[in-house]
């Protein structure tokens, strides 16, 4: 993936270059009090937070969401939402969680240029928490500032910022080594498992990190693999499937480790198994034909027979009689016979 990344230091927006003065947070007022649940944009700017935010925050477990009954997706409670307003430092505290930086101001807060930071990432010290195209098409990956902070506070990690990455690491940096892709999925897989609330939901989350082939050989009912997609999440493509955008973006969120897709292909075994406890997949159901109209000789008289009412002791069932038949001379004669009668 070191192809498609970008060289360039780039910073989100939530990011805030150092000495520079930062505008004081205006947060709206809470709404009424009527609705039990609020839509997630509604809830962003109730909480301070542009929706990008309140996704990474969700994502980060920092917000609770439920099912939407109506179908509409995910929403938030009121009590959530009471809930991180009353917290101490709100907003400026949340917004602090989920700030997000790109390799220049990551590579300040570790105290070493942006072309070391770009190392360290690559060799997977630290982990991306998303991503995003920029006009050129190139990744942007982005990083946790409180994450970042805990690293260079950590006196363990003092040898990776200060002191020269071993010759065999260098090599492989040369070789093109490159785990953000991968340490992304992984952390991307645990934030699809903590919102899964459905033992299918929770298989359809490795599923959507394999390539459909992949899928294909363990889920091998095609009801299955139906039920599976229905429940797959929703995969944040930066454009149409089939531009070049898209396929970059489908590139970064399909495992390609040997290692990566043998670990995915277990769990989502392992999933299947406590789906399938949990309920079947739902399969379409067999047309019982309908009894004919137009039953053939001699069946409306043994349906009679069957159902007849019982009679009680001493009665009759009355014989059926049977109908009468005319043959064609008699119709001739009775023909006559009228037309005699007619004109005398």
């Amino acid at each position: 993936m070191s192809g498609d990344t970008i060289t360039q230091s780039a910073t989100h927006a939530t990011s805030t270059e150092p000495n520079t003065p930062t505008t004081p947070i205006v947060v709206p007022a809470p709404a009424g009090r009527s609705g039990r649940t609020l839509a997630l944009s509604r809830a962003a700017r109730e909480l301070g937070l542009k929706r990008g935010e309140l996704d990474l925050a969700v994502q980060l477990g920092c917000l609770r969401t439920v099912v939407d009954d109506g179908g509409g997706g995910r929403r938030i409670t009121r009590t959530e939402i009471d809930r991180l307003r009353a917290e101490t430092g709100f907003p400026e505290a949340l917004r602090k969680r989920v700030e997000t930086v790109g390799s220049k101001v990551a590579g300040e807060i570790l105290g070493v240029p942006a072309a070391r930071f770009m190392r360290l990432a690559r060799l997977g010290m630290v982990t991306p928490v998303t991503f995003h195209l920029n006009r050129y098409r190139a990744v942007v990956w982005l990083y946790l500032a409180e994450e970042l902070r805990q690293f260079a506070a950590d006196e363990a990690n003092a040898r990776w910022l200060k002191g020269r990455i071993p010759e065999e690491l260098r090599a492989q940096l040369d070789s093109g080594l490159d785990l953000r892709p991968r340490n992304w999925r992984g952390r991307h897989l645990g934030f699809l498992l903590r919102q899964a609330d459905d033992p299918w939901r929770r298989a359809a989350a490795p599923a959507s990190l394999l390539d459909p082939l992949q899928v294909a050989e363990i889920v091998q009912d095609p009801y299955e693999r139906a039920h599976l997609n229905r429940h797959r999440p929703a995969r944040a493509d930066h454009g149409p499937p089939d531009s070049p955008a898209g396929q970059i973006t489908a590139r970064i969120m399909t495992a390609d480790d040997p290692d990566e897709i043998e670990w995915l292909r277990t769990d989502l075994q392992h999933s299947l198994i406590v789906a399938r406890a949990h309920r079947l997949a739902p399969r379409p159901r067999r047309k019982v034909p309908a009894p004919t109209s137009a039953p053939g000789r001699g069946a409306p008289l043994v349906v009679a027979a069957r159902h007849a009412p019982h009679l009680p002791d001493g009665v009759r069932r009355p014989e059926k009689q049977r109908p009468t038949t005319t043959t064609g001379a008699e119709r001739r004669r009775g023909l006559f016979g009228w037309l005699r009668r007619r004109h005398p």
